[in-house]
């Protein structure tokens, strides 16, 4: 189920998120989503889903960080 724009993302990213930041998270997932197809490349019991939903997390907190409610560019 890879998300073909940033509208199609979850309403907690959209919500939540800049555009540029569901752009990094839209771009992980699908990434991420064509990389492990393969279960047996998945950590523990984890969905393909479940697994690309963690890694673009990552890869957004990797350029951004939450303050307060909000999340910001880090300098």
């Amino acid at each position: 189920m890879p998300y073909h724009s940033n509208a199609d993302l979850p309403d907690r990213v959209r919500e939540h998120l800049s555009e540029h930041a569901q752009d990094i998270y839209r771009e992980a997932f699908n990434s991420v989503w064509e990389q492990y197809k393969d279960p047996a490349d998945r950590r523990e019991d984890a969905s393909r889903e479940e697994t690309a939903h963690k890694v673009a997390w990552a890869a957004v907190k990797h350029q951004y960080e939450k303050v307060g409610e909000a999340w910001k560019p880090k300098a």
